[in-house]
């Protein structure tokens, strides 16, 4: 995150950040919630549907273009990939995996888009970025144990770790499209494009939520309203500033503020041991964030005139 200790201190892009960790910490705890009536793949789709309405509300407003018919494949597979997969397989995992340890596990995506903008793109990170990486992956470490509860590899982690690997892959992947359409106009697409990936969950999704309790079908609303559509929007704008590895790097903040929402929205309370950790935590961003030169190729927006968003 582009704390005040970094000399060219750039307010929208430290906002966009703490949007992005805010809403996404929330989303942990709301996947519980969800679960608890709706199965991974009802829960996914059901999200989903309530943000693609969302967004296709807000398009009709801006009067945005539809995407190039060639570039439909290279979409499809980025929205499967950062919508459809991430999510449903994010569900499978925290059906035995609590949202703090499922939080922490998600904290990889930076490890893992960090590595692939370096196969792919040759985007230098640097030593502070890797070592502020390896203090704030240990920071989470530190915070899971204090939960109390046994951290090992099953199938719930191997999950959340697959849907890390998938969201990386969309993150360091979109920057040629967010060059071409603006991160407004790419977002939708691919949000729509996993949504339409995942309409083979539909048959049943009537009947669950005729069952489900009105405040159960009310936190799936609000994961389709807040941690869906405002964090990749937010995201992909940082990303066409300073890069997919920065952009992703403040994540290690997440299951900081998770264990946090937890506590207010669960009555979760932290332990001496969690705070510890998301002080280790803070740290690693600071040095990952605050040291050396930016080595990263922010992505150049389109104007108006092409169709982008351009902001």
């Amino acid at each position: 995150m582009a704390f005040m200790m970094i000399k060219s201190f750039d307010g929208r892009v430290f906002a966009a950040h703490a949007l992005t960790i805010t809403l996404w910490a929330s989303a942990f705890v709301g996947i519980r919630v969800g679960l608890e009536a709706y199965t991974p793949e009802q829960l996914s789709l059901l999200r989903f549907l309530v943000g693609s309405a969302l967004l296709a509300v807000v398009a009709l407003i801006k009067r945005m273009p539809l995407p190039e018919g060639k570039d439909l494949p290279a979409i499809f597979v980025l929205g499967g990939l950062g919508f459809a997969a991430y999510h449903t397989a994010l569900n499978y995992g925290e059906r035995v995996v609590s949202a703090g340890n499922a939080s922490l596990f998600v904290s990889t995506t930076p490890i893992f888009a960090a590595l692939l903008s370096l196969i792919c793109f040759r985007e230098r990170l640097g030593l502070w970025k890797w070592i502020g990486s390896a203090v704030g992956f240990a920071g989470v470490g530190v915070i899971s144990f204090a939960t109390g509860d046994t951290l090992q590899v099953n199938y719930g982690a191997l999950m959340i770790l697959v849907a890390s690997l998938a969201e990386s892959l969309y993150f360091v992947w979109q920057k040629r499209y967010l060059e071409k359409y603006g991160f407004f106009a790419f977002t939708a697409f691919t949000i729509w494009a996993g949504t339409c990936c995942m309409l083979f969950f539909l048959p049943g999704l009537g009947t669950a939520i005729a069952r489900a309790p009105a405040a159960v079908t009310l936190s799936v609303v609000y994961l389709g309203i807040f941690p869906t559509v405002v964090p990749y929007l937010a995201l992909a704008y940082i990303t066409s500033r300073v890069g997919a590895s920065e952009a992703t790097s403040s994540l290690y903040l997440t299951p900081v503020l998770a264990y946090v929402i937890a506590w207010i929205w669960l009555g979760e309370v932290p332990t001496v041991l969690a705070i510890a950790g998301g002080v280790i935590t803070l740290i690693g961003v600071l040095l990952a964030n605050g040291q050396g030169h930016r080595e990263t190729s922010p992505v150049k927006l389109p104007d108006r005139s092409s169709g982008g968003d351009g902001q």
